[in-house]
C-alpha cells in the first residue's frame, strides 16, 4: 500500500535546549518531508545540520538553554506556531519539550496539535525517581534506585545497592539547570569515587541505581505512539548493539528485532497509566534473574526512532501525524532486521569495542539493510555538516589548553 499522510497539516520540530548534531531531528524532517508535508525545525543557527536538509521547509532560529521560566518557554512556541499561521502537529525531540507541550496544552493548542497525555505524566515518566515508583505500581521491573537528598542519604544509598553503581540526572529541566553527571549514564566504581563527584553536604538533583554488569545483560529499546487513553497505535522493539560512551551512552548501532514479552511490558505501563503521544523506552535484559527493567522512559521521539518501521512503512513519528489528522494507522507487522548506524558514534564505539574485547564487533561481519542516521544519497548536506561540525568539535577539544591550579577548576 501506499502511505498517504495530511500535506495539509504542518510539522513543528520541538525542542529545547543547545544539541545541533542531533540525528533524531534530521530523522523527524526527513520521514514527513520525503511524504511531502511540509517540516519546520526550531533550530540554533542558521547552519546546524537540521537547517540543510532539502526536505524542511523552515528553520526558526530561537536559542534556549531549558533555564528559562516555563511561562517564557510556551510564549515562544506560541510565537512560532502564529508566525507558521497554520495549526501543526508539535513533534518533541527531547524531554523539556515533552513537558511544556503537556503542562502548557490548554494554551499550546491555539497553534499546535498534542496528544491527549494527562498534563502531568510526561514530567513523571522522564523523571528517574517517580518512574521507579510507576513501574513498581503498574508490575513492571526497573533497577533498585534511591535519590538522595543529602550526603548522608548519598553514602547510605551506595552502601545499600552496593558497587560500583550507575549515576544518573534525575529528571528534565534540572540536567540542564543542574547537571550532577555529563552525559546520560556514569558508572562509580568506589565510595569514595562517589564522595569526589560530590564535595557539597547535598548532591545536586541526582538517580542512584544498582550495576546490572554488563556480562550478564543486554540493552534493549522499544519506540512507540499511543493513541488516548495509553492505547499503542505502533510498537516496536529492537537490541541494541553499541552504544557510545560504550555501554551507557546513546545508541551507536541497534537492530530492529520482534520481543513479543518486551512489547507486552511497555503497552502494559501504557495502559497503566494512560500515556499518549511518542515515546522512546531503555530497557537492560538481567540475565541473573530473567527480567528486562525499564532503566529510562523518554516522552518524545528517540533519535534512532527511523530504525522501526513495520510492513507499511509507518513509523512512530509518521503514526503520530496520521492518529492527530484523524486518519487511521495502518497496522502490520514490525519489519524485522533493519539496522539504524549512527554515524561517527558507530565508529567510535566500533573501535572502543576493539579495545576492550580484543576483537571486531560480530555486526561489522553481517551485511544488512542500514537506516543511517546522517547519510543519505537524497540530502546529502546535513551529513557533510554534520561532520564539519563534530570534527571542529573534537579539534576544539583536542587543542584546548588543560585547565589547572584552584583558579582552572569548575
Amino acid at each position: 500500500m501506499v502511505l498517504l499522510l495530511d500535506t495539509d497539516v504542518p510539522v513543528l520540530l520541538a525542542r529545547i535546549g543547545n544539541y545541533p548534531l542531533h540525528h533524531g531531528s534530521l530523522g523527524v524532517v526527513r520521514t514527513l518531508g520525503r511524504l511531502g508535508v511540509p517540516v519546520h525545525a526550531v533550530v540554533e543557527d542558521r547552519f546546524t545540520p537540521v537547517a540543510l536538509s532539502r526536505h524542511l521547509t523552515s528553520g526558526i532560529v530561537w536559542r534556549t538553554t531549558g533555564c528559562e521560566e516555563p511561562e517564557r518557554l510556551a510564549d515562544g512556541l506560541l510565537s512560532i506556531g502564529r508566525t507558521i499561521g497554520v495549526r501543526c502537529v508539535a513533534v518533541p525531540t527531547d524531554d523539556e519539550a515533552a513537558i511544556l507541550l503537556a503542562e502548557y496544552a490548554d494554551r499550546l493548542k491555539e497553534c499546535f496539535l498534542i496528544p491527549p497525555v494527562p498534563a502531568h505524566l510526561p514530567r513523571l515518566l522522564a523523571c528517574k525517581a517517580s518512574l521507579h515508583r510507576i513501574c513498581a505500581e503498574a508490575g513492571v521491573p526497573s533497577p533498585s534506585s534511591r535519590a538522595p537528598e543529602s550526603r548522608d542519604e548519598l553514602v547510605d544509598a551506595g552502601r545499600e545497592l552496593g558497587y560500583p553503581l550507575v549515576l544518573k540526572n534525575l529528571a528534565p529541566f534540572s540536567r540542564l539547570r543542574t547537571p550532577a553527571v555529563r552525559g546520560t549514564t556514569t558508572v562509580v566504581p568506589t565510595e569514595r569515587a562517589l564522595l569526589g563527584r560530590f564535595p557539597e553536604a547535598a548532591p545536586p538533583p541526582v538517580l542512584v541505581q544498582e550495576y546490572i554488569p554488563r556480562q550478564q545483560a543486554e540493552d534493549w529499546i522499544t519506540h512507540l505512539y499511543c493513541g488516548a487513553g495509553g492505547v499503542p497505535r505502533v510498537l516496536f522493539t529492537g537490541l541494541k548493539l553499541r552504544s557510545w560512551p560504550p555501554y551507557a551512552g546513546m545508541t551507536a548501532r541497534a537492530v530492529a528485532l520482534r520481543n513479543a514479552e518486551l512489547a507486552g511490558l511497555a503497552e502494559r505501563l501504557c495502559r497503566r497509566t494512560g500515556y499518549s503521544g511518542l515515546a522512546d523506552l531503555d530497557w537492560r535484559y538481567d540475565r541473573r534473574d530473567g527480567r528486562y527493567k525499564l532503566v529510562d522512559f523518554n516522552p518524545r521521539a528517540g533519535a534512532q526512532f527511523r530504525l522501526f518501521e513495520n510492513v507499511h512503512g509507518v513509523d512512530v513519528v509518521r503514526a503520530m501525524h496520521l492518529d492527530l489528522t484523524g486518519h487511521a494507522v495502518p497496522d502490520g507487522a514490525q519489519a524485522e532486521g533493519r539496522v539504524f548506524a549512527a554515524g561517527q558514534l558507530d565508529f567510535a564505539s566500533a573501535a572502543a569495542w576493539l579495545r576492550h574485547e580484543r576483537r571486531l564487533p560480530s555486526d561489522l561481519l553481517h551485511v544488512r539493510a542500514t537506516e543511517r542516521a546522517w547519510l543519505s544519497w537524497d540530502d546529502p548536506v546535513p551529513a557533510a555538516a554534520e561532520a564539519m561540525r563534530f570534527a571542529g568539535l573534537v579539534a576544539w577539544r583536542l587543542l584546548r589548553p588543560e585547565r589547572s591550579g584552584p583558579a582552572g577548576r569548575r
